[in-house]
């Protein structure tokens, strides 16, 4: 049985008519009543945002076929707030005039020092959001007391086949129900009043490395989801659900599996053979790749869906398809009809991908005035730094500008709308420096649309890569391990060195960008990458969480910063705004992780963790945070007593078992293994051999790695921290002693 913990309402007596009426429409709802009830639909006599609905979270095609309408305008009833995606609110009650009296509203711990990324949802004074391992919690949006908490209990060794934590991006509603898309492959369905479990269903089975990180997107009564893993060697798909059953209704594969096989009896048949044409080799043995972990847009006037595909598997072209080819659909916008899932069109963004540019970062559509005509578009920035118009009925490329310095691709051929690539984009085995790299021009991080300024705004970020890849007799696959064919230890000495320059060009900035016109509006400097998503409402305001550890607003007609408050953390997450009796409040998560980042031991004073939150602001709210714990000095590693070629070799298998979760070069992640405890250490191989921490997240590696193996990763690790230590500790360390240890009890 999974568990679900249910607050009484009673306990609501106290407090506003509107929780008072709620508390009356619930228990109707147990007593049989439903929407056609005397009064149910009537609105609330406090002028709320939303008319009171029969039963919680009753999103239906009708509301967000309306999401302005009186009645429904002070909601956020999904992760874009509608199906545009657009994430701008018509809220106008604290703006650019009056936002320097916002304050903390409340605010609850969520428990973890994990990256939370999730955008909550609110529907009828209702406040549904999503933790890590997809905890949901249900909490009055007012006050913030909780209704209820669901856990759907994913093991924790889950944890380690995501590439940026188990965190999730968020949760859906549709007519009463919310859905989970869970890290462990499960499609889950509770009751949004009482958060107890409907229905489940396995989108994949266990026995590939897929996992779910993005969103569960719900439309005219359909789940629509996709998943990760195409760094592990999977061969990624999309599919819809039925939302009221959970029986699935469509499959999309996004690369072709073996042509040998034969059709898989899924909606993509019908373009597969077509995508096989643009392979070569046996790239089905190694997944292929392709996995649509984040963005999928609905589009209901062309009855449309739209899929942001993902990266090759493996990175390296050559390693999957020798002899190159386009590798169809890698690193595209897929659009499929929304009733039976079948191939429409599509635009490749970077035909035969190798530089890990997914292209699965945020969609959203709109209506543009393009030359004097209206267009019907959809526009995305994805990692490889350009950003795209698109006509969204036919995939003609209409626009396409590098928003960032880009060393890849020169520009796009708007008669063929393929990239011009540089001289030297293709990956050799000698290491190079590039921009836009693996590690993002802007990434999953969510952008806004402001319809009054025409401007598009999202968290953009210069970080620099050292590509090589393996020589071809080095790169040896392994089954649920990262397989890029990336070279992290070869030419380590020019490696240093590009590093160095890397580290030193790193920049992070809110842009402002105007879509029409393709240039830059304006843009706020972040000292680093790193800072999160990006909310627009008509208060004229920007809301943004910056790597600063502020939350902070901007007029959005020209980026002037008219309030920001210290938070303890990094509010990476997507922010959201609604209204209750009234009263506008704007939510977000705060939690670092998800985003690496080189420049962090730059920090005066280091950078320091503490529990994500999810916090609530409104005019006037006078809640106060807790100060973070006190810090303590960075703990020194052990001496390095293995010999360089176990520390090379340490390296090679870091690079390709940890990384991912333990940051490249072992710098960041999850948690950094440079400075572990003394007790750490001594655990070390009970830890990754064992499973002595498997109920924290760190399951064992037992089936791939052997005891010379972890030994020789070990080493690795404690060579990197000896590099490492003074310059760390002279400016007081990236955490301190007291951060490792309690991060430790978390994993």
């Amino acid at each position: 049985m999974m568990k679900f913990t249910l607050f009484s309402f009673s306990d609501f007596a106290a407090e506003s008519r509107r929780a008072i009426a709620l508390a009356f429409l619930c228990l109707l709802a147990a007593c049989g009543n439903d929407a056609s009830a005397p009064g149910a639909s009537e609105p609330d006599p406090e002028g709320s945002s939303s008319s009171a609905a029969a039963r919680p979270a009753d999103v239906t095609s009708e509301t967000m076929r309306n999401i302005d309408a009186p009645e429904n305008v002070g909601d956020w009833m999904s992760y874009g707030r509608g199906w545009k995606e657009q994430r701008f609110s018509p809220l106008d009650e604290i703006n650019h005039e009056n936002a320097d009296q916002l304050g903390l509203a409340w605010y609850d711990d969520l428990d973890t020092l994990r990256g939370v990324q999730a955008t909550p949802l609110v529907i009828d004074g209702v406040l549904y959001n999503a933790s890590i391992f997809n905890v949901v919690t249900a909490y009055d949006a007012a006050t913030g007391e909780k209704l209820w908490t669901y856990d759907p209990e994913v093991s924790r060794e889950w944890a380690r086949l995501a590439c940026c934590g188990p965190s999730t991006r968020g949760i859906s509603a549709w007519e009463g129900k919310l859905y989970i898309g869970a890290l462990d492959g499960r499609l889950i369905a509770i009751d949004a009043k009482t958060g107890e479990e409907i229905w489940t269903t396995k989108t994949f089975e266990n026995t590939e490395p897929y996992s779910i990180t993005g969103p569960t997107r719900v439309f005219d009564g359909k789940v629509v989801i996709g998943n990760g893993g195409a760094d592990y060697g999977v061969r990624g798909f999309v599919a819809a659900f039925d939302a009221e059953t959970g029986e699935k209704l469509w499959k999309f594969y996004i690369v072709p599996g073996n042509p040998a096989d034969g059709p898989d009896g899924e909606a993509s048949d019908s373009v597969m053979e077509m995508a096989a044409e643009t392979w070569n080799g046996e790239w089905w043995t190694l997944g292929g790749g392709g996995t649509a972990w984040d963005s999928i847009v609905y589009d209901p006037d062309l009855n449309l869906v739209y899929i942001g595909t993902g990266n090759g598997s493996p990175h390296v072209q050559e390693f999957r398809s020798p002899g190159g080819g386009d590798n169809l659909f890698l690193c595209s916008i897929v659009a499929v009809d929304a009733d039976s899932g079948e191939y429409r069109w599509h635009y490749q963004m970077a035909p035969g991908e190798e530089w890990d540019f997914t292209c699965t970062q945020p969609m959203m559509i709109a209506d543009l005035e393009i030359e004097g005509e209206t267009r019907e578009v959809i526009m995305q920035a994805p990692k490889n730094g350009f950003f795209y118009v698109i006509d969204r009925a036919t995939g003609e490329l209409i626009s396409a500008e590098t928003y960032v310095p880009n060393t890849w691709a020169t520009h796009i051929d708007m008669e063929t709308g393929r990239p011009v690539e540089t001289p030297t984009a293709r990956l050799t085995q000698e290491p190079k420096l590039m921009t836009p790299s693996a590690l993002a021009a802007h990434t999953w991080h969510p952008m806004a649309y402001h319809p009054d300024t025409g401007l598009i705004y999202l968290s953009a970020q210069e970080q620099w890569f050292v590509y090589a890849k393996l020589p071809p007799e080095e790169f040896n696959p392994r089954h649920w391990r990262v397989n890029s064919g990336f070279d992290y230890i070869h030419n380590m000495d020019k490696r240093r060195e590009l590093q160095a320059e890397a580290d030193e060009k790193e920049k992070g900035y809110l842009l402002a960008w105007d879509p029409v016109k393709q240039e830059e509006a304006f843009r706020v400097m972040h000292p680093y990458p790193g800072s999160g998503g990006v909310l627009a409402t008509a208060g004229n305001l920007l809301f943004q969480g910056s790597v600063e550890k502020d939350f902070a607003a901007y007029r959005a007609d020209n980026g002037d910063l008219v309030w920001k408050m210290p938070v303890q953390n990094v509010a990476i997450a997507g922010p959201i705004t609604y209204m209750v009796d009234g009263e506008q409040y704007v939510a977000v998560n705060v939690g670092w992780g998800g985003s690496p980042v080189s420049a962090l031991n730059k920090i005066p004073g280091g950078f320091h963790y503490s529990t994500a939150r999810l916090l609530v602001f409104k005019l006037g709210g006078d809640a106060e945070l807790p100060p973070m714990p006190a810090r303590s000095d960075l703990p020194r590693p052990p001496m390095l007593r293995a010999p360089e070629a176990v520390v090379e070799e340490g390296a090679r298998l870091f690079a390709e078992t940890c990384s991912t979760c333990h940051g490249k070069n072992a710098r960041g992640g999850m948690k950094d293994l440079r400075y572990m405890s003394k007790e750490t250490h001594d655990e070390f191989l009970d830890i990754v051999l064992r499973g002595t921490r498997t109920e924290k997240g760190m399951a064992s590696f037992d089936n791939i790695l052997t005891e010379d193996e972890a030994q020789a990763i070990h080493a690795y690790l404690i060579a990197r921290a000896n590099e490492d230590w003074h310059d760390d500790a002279a400016k007081g360390g990236i955490q301190g002693e007291e951060d490792n240890n309690a991060q430790e009890q978390n994993e």
